[in-house]
């Protein structure tokens, strides 16, 4: 017997419009259910877990112990710009002259998350 992943649960203090702005990142819907003002909202994946927002009273205070990678359909350089115009920011550059490596933003709460190469990209450099 095992146990399956049901979600990603992320703490935050609008669940709602955390939600909306992932929601903009992965191109996937919220849950039906859910409005302006849920204190818990889901995004609903197209596979795997669902990310769940979780409204609580405290705020973000360390680096995330945990985080998403997320592996674009475009290139990593082109995701970036899009990301940070729905809202997030840079927080650290670890991408490379060669096109390796991958750059760390934030959600509008200041959770951190890694944009990685696409295939696309991958297969230029051949790794």
């Amino acid at each position: 017997m095992v146990s399956v992943v049901q979600n990603v649960a992320i703490d935050c203090a609008d669940a709602y419009e955390l939600a909306r702005f992932w929601s903009g990142v992965t191109g996937r819907p919220l849950d039906p259910q859910d409005g302006p003002g849920s204190r818990e909202t889901q995004v609903i994946l197209a596979d795997g877990p669902v990310l769940y927002f979780n409204q609580v009273p405290e705020s973000k205070t360390v680096k995330n112990r945990i985080h998403l990678c997320l592996r674009p359909e475009t290139s990593r350089d082109v995701e970036v710009e899009r990301l940070l115009a729905l809202g997030a920011t840079f927080v650290a550059d670890h991408r490379n002259a060669d096109g390796s490596g991958w750059a760390i933003l934030a959600d509008p709460e200041g959770n951190e998350f890694c944009v990685l190469r696409s295939d696309s990209d991958r297969a230029g450099t051949g790794s």
